[in-house]
């Protein structure tokens, strides 16, 4: 089995595959401040509570935006699964043609969705990522990545909120029954929610057009469905794309 693992700065993602199957994800937080021993009685403990036995898992593949918490994972599955992962990084095969400036500076997680949509979805397509922070990742008719957006992601807009104001409080991030909101709460709510579904059926229109066609749009990230079903675009939801992106690059490095 394969399990794929993907770092966020906010959540570590995980997902067993046994051959074409994605068997279970699990999400635990991501804590720069926890050792490779730590890591290690953490992913002992997600999987055995998924059943799952460490020793069936045979290959491992990482992609990480935390270089810290890549290097104490690497050593925690090694340690609990006596394997040695593939760290996403230069030099690893993607198939991915990437035409921006640096194609270094990409980062790992944008490769990944990049790389599963490139293998699911109708090129051109736009990928977007809603997670600590927005993004956008544009990829043309031939699936080449030519660029995109970055955005602050909505937890991070809330945090900033509820931090920097006297009277903005912590909100749960869910829409209002009105755009024009009555109170406080449903202000923000408005604002979050439906001012960041409105950005992106903008950022589409514009993306769109800088291409000259339509394209496949797809969302994925943890508060992504909760945004898009305010969207005016039709937006494909797909929880798992990064995972299917990592599996997928560990099978053209094997």
């Amino acid at each position: 089995m394969l399990l794929a693992v993907d770092i966020g700065n906010t959540n570590i993602t995980l997902g067993l595959y046994d051959g074409a199957v994605l068997k279970f994800t699990l999400r635990t937080a991501t804590d720069t401040k926890k050792t490779a021993d730590q890591y290690a009685v953490e992913l002992c403990n997600l999987l055995k509570m998924k059943g799952a036995d460490p020793e069936d898992i045979e290959d491992c593949v990482i992609s990480s935006v935390v270089p810290s918490v890549a290097t104490a994972l690497c050593k925690a599955v090694s340690n609990v699964c006596c394997i040695v992962p593939l760290l996403l990084g230069p030099g690893v095969k993607t198939g991915l043609n990437i035409k921006i400036d640096n194609p270094a500076q990409l980062g790992a997680d944008l490769v990944a969705g990049a790389v599963g949509a490139l293998n699911e979805y109708t090129m051109p397509c736009v990928i977007i990522d809603m997670g600590t922070a927005t993004t956008l990742s544009v990829l043309d008719e031939n699936g080449a990545f030519l660029g995109g957006v970055i955005a602050a992601g909505v937890g991070l807009t809330l945090n900033a909120l509820s931090s920097n104001t006297a009277q903005l409080p912590s909100i749960s991030i869910e829409a209002p029954q009105s755009v024009i909101g009555t109170n406080t709460i449903d202000c923000m709510k408005s604002g979050l929610v439906l001012g960041t579904a409105a950005m992106l059926d903008g950022l589409i229109d514009r993306i769109e057009e800088k291409l000259g066609q339509d394209a496949t749009i797809v969302a994925t990230g943890g508060l992504s469905k909760e945004v898009i079903t305010h969207c005016n675009r039709h937006i494909i939801y797909n929880e798992n794309l990064l995972l299917d992106g990592l599996k997928a690059i560990y099978e053209k490095n094997i």
